[in-house]
């Protein structure tokens, strides 16, 4: 059965229907960067002669020819005595823990030659192994070259020997004079760092541990403390839940501290007991654009709601019809449902009250203990420091400077302490305010360990030397504890033997090889309070006004802790698909009232208004402004951790919105707009393909009738099996062929399968294809001439049922119907206009390794072919550049290399330094200008899992084979395997009754297919 929605990527689309026809024929359009070849236009004149046109064509031809053939001259020098655990082409793996301060995950680190060049998430982790895109992306922070690289005294490069006298004077001074000795950190969940400082504070008795994290989770603390009686937050599981409301709570992004993805997955599969989600929410989170049901309503409207839905469930009733509606659903679905709030301590406060009423089974009784930000506290310390009362000051690797309200008074006042000491990594504002800074080791340099939650353990451990001279903090605390060139001083050591403990009778060896492990920590929540009429009366003192601002966290950026990274900078929004910025989300319709403006230039390159933002008094200057389907009216939204200064080329990106965040209210009213008259450009990757002029790109389905129609049904079916009308009767597309078939049986036949229901578009793919692959990044304004360099993207798309029928149209007296004007249901009433509140699918489209390939069949050098194994080959040494693949290819998924990102000025990122270059996987040659890339299902993956299982004499079993992507896949969303493996999983998704093919109509058939969208409600 035809779908009766229409589907969208943006505002434009709708405004202008041809919008779609103009993108198609502008696709090809690009300049070619002819001055860069021949100098100044102006002195070869305005015309082009004939000379002038051949010097272009002999130089482009014979530059494109040669330099897809070339290959750099590189002097190696062999190891005179080789490690005996490296053997040179063959990659080694170590299980340890990625932790930032921020984001937490047990892994594998991928290494090569002793270079760590990829993470990947350990299977032995759960769901603690899973790993996101700043996981992913981690590795290339490693390799940042904006780090600081040397001790510093007074500003001037030093030995650790010099800094270390200087602390332990200061050390010493204070302890006489009863000074406070204070240790500014992160949150650290390290029982070893925890042991280690009581050891120091026994040797300076007024040492103080204090907590500051830029995006503390104050609220989520300050209510479990209340509710729970412990300072931790809950662990949700979501497989055994049926229900989850969601009142502002991104529970699929950085909200609780950890990622419900897996779970939530799990939860979702089709069939009658398939977990529905309702979300209440004023931005368009991630979560919100994968709910089933969702309400928009602005922060002051989602707080009453949410009382509201508290009164019923609690038996005091409620008038509220939204409120009422979800009320009854959670009553009805009872241990089943579970509730998530945020944006205040009040809101998770009547969250957890109602999980207690319902009996929710998704709450499990353990602790998160990646948290320890107590707000009480941190302003004792800044009492402290005010009051001339700290001796010592030691920050750990962070910036309050930069993520506090009340930063440039924190900097004042350090003028107040004697000794000041940063840890630091980059050379931000703390890093300028201290007088001994101390290079902080990266995790993949450093030993420690971590307890995520209860009952879990976890260990880390460096995968590569210290590329420059760094420390991590606890190698710092034994030097002054110790005294400098102590026996003691080798925190490896300190730590195998702390950890005895903790590890029961496994032993450290067997502990480390294994990553994450059972710890005797025994932490278990449970209800033993909560306030509810102190949190109704909060949520109730939120003020409604006309604006109401929406602080946030993006999927890329989290709090800005790896701002500096390029491959995170520029990978796009799920929402937005913007890349290289944080902005102003609002709604179409207060854009209309506040006349901001997103335009398409001729280029189809968006520009948008930038206005002055206040709120409470503080105003965040020259914020671009995007307009956001989705988006509740009276309601704006803007992330943290952009626009750090000092912090890197790549970090001072976007506006710095901590100025606006208390740390525990990402709610706040009384917000204003002033335009400034300016315009701003943005890098947006989601307009340049065409794709959406085709039919039934991302199809989706509501749960009863996939359950109750069987998908086949010669009228209702919802996945009809695409059939042609030929001269022998109807036959199954599949079936039809112009050219004979490839003998695919002999050896294994690879497919990638993708279930839309699963994929949230949370990103971790793209930066897993980008590390594994090479894939360059080329910066905002190419991004912005629609030249990226992705092998995988995941397209969004809106869609809203179809508003107006065209004998509406002529009903209002319309000569040609207005597709998307007002429009009127059945009964009579207005319906909404599709932007208001779109529903939202994620598609990850790669190259689809056609069997009949468009591609191959017009390249006039053969430098794209078809594999034995199912694969679409690229010789990237043969081709010439002349983008005819690219041209025919349906699916837009063919990158042209317009210039050489390595190596290049122009391109000052990760591949322009010898540093950054270390991350660059050798199994995977670096492109060049004039050629085309595009995905190649990993091959260089597939074909170490063929020889590996040669060399031990076995078949290879189901799960082994996997591209960077599936591997990445949190949720399970893509399966890789061999379709020639009879009992593979990869067989068992394609027998699915889901399954369907993107463009199967014209024929390519494609060895990717997905799996129909499912949503759990009742259309209305």
């Amino acid at each position: 059965m035809a779908s009766n929605k229409i589907q969208f990527r943006s505002i434009h689309e709708l405004k202008d229907p041809a919008l779609n026809n103009k993108l198609a024929q502008k696709e090809f359009q690009e300049e070619i960067p002819v001055e860069d070849f021949l100098g100044d236009a102006e002195k070869n004149g305005s015309s082009t002669s004939r000379r002038d046109f051949l010097k272009l064509l002999g130089f482009s031809t014979a530059a494109v020819t040669l330099a897809a053939c070339e290959a750099p001259v590189i002097k190696t020098i062999p190891y005179v005595v080789k490690p005996h655990d490296i053997i040179p082409g063959v990659p080694n793996y170590y299980a340890s823990t990625y932790f930032d301060g921020f984001d937490f995950a047990s892994v594998l680190v991928k290494t090569r030659e002793g270079r760590p060049i990829k993470i990947e998430p350990n299977p032995a982790g759960g769901d603690l192994g899973k790993t996101n895109a700043r996981a992913q992306a981690s590795v290339l922070s490693l390799y940042d070259n904006d780090k600081v690289k040397q001790p510093k005294l007074d500003g001037k490069d030093e030995t650790f020997d010099k800094v270390d006298s200087f602390v332990i004077k200061g050390l010493e001074e204070a302890k006489a004079s009863g000074k406070k000795i204070v240790v500014l950190s992160h949150s650290f969940a390290s029982p070893t760092f925890k042991k280690l400082f009581a050891e120091f504070k026994a040797k300076y008795p007024t040492a103080e541990l204090v907590t500051f994290d830029a995006y503390p989770y104050a609220a989520g603390l300050d209510a479990a403390q209340e509710v729970f009686g412990q300072r931790t937050l809950p662990v949700y599981d979501l497989k055994g839940s049926e229900l989850v409301v969601s009142f502002q709570a991104d529970f699929l992004g950085d909200y609780n501290a950890s990622s419900l993805e897996s779970s939530y997955a799990a939860a979702r599969k089709p069939g009658a007991s398939m977990l529905r989600h309702i979300q209440v929410e004023s931005n368009m989170s991630l979560t919100g654009a994968n709910a089933d049901s969702r309400y928009r309503l602005k922060p002051s409207a989602v707080n009453k709601t949410l009382v509201e839905v508290y009164n019923a469930i609690v038996g005091g009733g409620t008038s509220d019809k939204t409120a009422t509606e979800i009320a009854n659903e959670l009553k009805a679905k009872g241990s089943k449902a579970v509730v998530f709030a945020d944006g205040s301590k009040g809101a998770q406060v009547l969250a957890h009250l109602i999980n207690q009423k319902l009996g929710s089974v998704a709450f499990t009784g353990k602790a998160n203990l990646l948290k320890e930000f107590n707000g009480a506290r941190y302003q004792e310390f800044l009492g402290w420091v005010n009051g001339g009362q700290v001796g010592v000051l030691v920050t750990n690797n962070v910036d309050p400077i930069y993520a506090h309200p009340k930063g440039e008074d924190f900097k004042k006042s350090l003028s107040k302490v004697p000794y000041v000491v940063a840890v630091a990594d980059k050379k931000n504002e703390m890093y300028k305010a201290a007088k001994a800074v101390i290079p902080v080791a990266n995790w993949l340099e450093s030993w420690g360990d971590i307890e995520p939650q209860t009952g879990v353990y976890s260990l880390m451990q460096p995968t590569i030397q210290k590329i420059y001279k760094s420390r991590q903090i606890e190698e710092s605390l034994l030097v002054w504890k110790n005294g400098k060139n102590n026996a003691s001083n080798n925190y490896y050591d300190y730590l195998k033997a702390s950890s005895a403990s903790l590890l029961g009778g496994t032993s450290f060896n067997k502990a480390l090889y294994n990553g994450i492990n059972a710890s005797t920590n025994s932490t278990t929540l449970s209800y033993a309070g909560g306030n509810a009429a102190q949190a109704v009366a909060e949520l109730g003192n939120f003020k409604a006004s006309e604006l109401e601002l929406v602080l946030y966290t993006t999927t890329s950026m989290g709090d800005g802790t790896q701002a500096n990274n390029p491959w995170l900078q520029e990978l796009p929004d799920p929402i937005t698909r913007m890349s290289w910025d944080n902005y102003l989300t609002i709604s179409p319709k207060d854009a209309e009232k506040f006349a901001i403006d997103n335009d398409l230039n001729a280029r189809m390159q968006l520009d948008g208004s930038i206005v002055n933002l206040t709120v409470n008094g503080v105003t965040i200057k020259d914020v671009p402004v995007f307009v956001q389907p989705g988006q509740a009216e009276g309601s704006v939204g803007l992330a943290l951790g952009y626009g750090k200064k000092n912090s890197g080329a790549t970090a001072d990106t976007g506006v710095n919105a901590y100025p606006l965040f208390d740390g525990s209210n990402l709610v706040l009213s009384g917000v204003k707009i002033e335009k400034t008259g300016e315009d701003h450009e943005f890098a947006g990757i989601q307009l340049q393909n065409t794709l959406m002029g085709r039919y039934e790109i991302a199809k989706e389905v509501p749960l009863a009738e996939f359950i109750n129609v069987a998908f086949d049904d010669e009228h209702k079916g919802w996945n009809k099996p695409l059939e042609y009308h030929t001269i022998s009767g109807a036959l199954p597309a599949r079936k039809i062929d112009l050219w004979d078939a490839f003998d695919d049986t002999d050896g294994p036949h690879f497919n990638l399968s993708i279930d839309l229901n699963s994929c949230t578009g949370c990103g971790a793919c793209i930066i897993a294809c980008q590390a594994e692959n090479n894939v360059p990044v080329v910066g905002k304004e190419e991004v912005r001439m629609s030249r990226d360099m992705y092998w995988l993207r995941i397209d969004r798309y809106y869609s809203s049922r179809q508003k107006v029928e065209v004998y509406e149209g002529l009903k209002e007296g319309m000569a040609v119907p207005e597709l998307y004007g007002t429009a009127f249901n059945k009964e009579g009433g207005a319906l909404n206009h599709p932007a208001d509140n779109p529903d939202v699918i994620f598609q990850p489209v790669m190259c689809q390794h056609c069997n009949h390939a468009p591609c191959e069949t017009v390249c006039p050098v053969a430098a794209t072919s078809h594999g034995k194994q199912g694969q679409n080959h690229m010789a990237y040494n043969r081709c010439i550049g002349t983008r005819y693949c690219a041209n025919n290819c349906p699916y837009k998924v063919r990158r042209f290399n317009w210039f050489t990102y390595n190596l290049n000025d122009k391109f000052d990122y990760n591949m322009n330094n010898d540093l950054g270059r270390m991350v660059l996987n050798p199994d995977v040659v670096v492109r060049t200008r004039g050629v085309m890339e595009k995905c190649s299902m990993c091959i260089q993956m597939t074909q170490n899992t063929i020889l590996e299982a040669k060399k031990e004499g076995r078949k290879v079993k189901d799960g082994e084979f996997q591209t960077a992507c599936s591997k990445a896949c949190s949720t399970g969303a893509m399966t890789f395997g061999d379709m020639n493996d009879k009992d593979s999983s990869i067989r068992e998704q394609y027998a699915s009754n889901r399954r369907y093919y993107l463009l199967e109509e014209i024929g390519t058939k494609p060895n990717v297919f997905y799996h129909t969208k499912v949503r759990n409600r009742v259309e209305k």
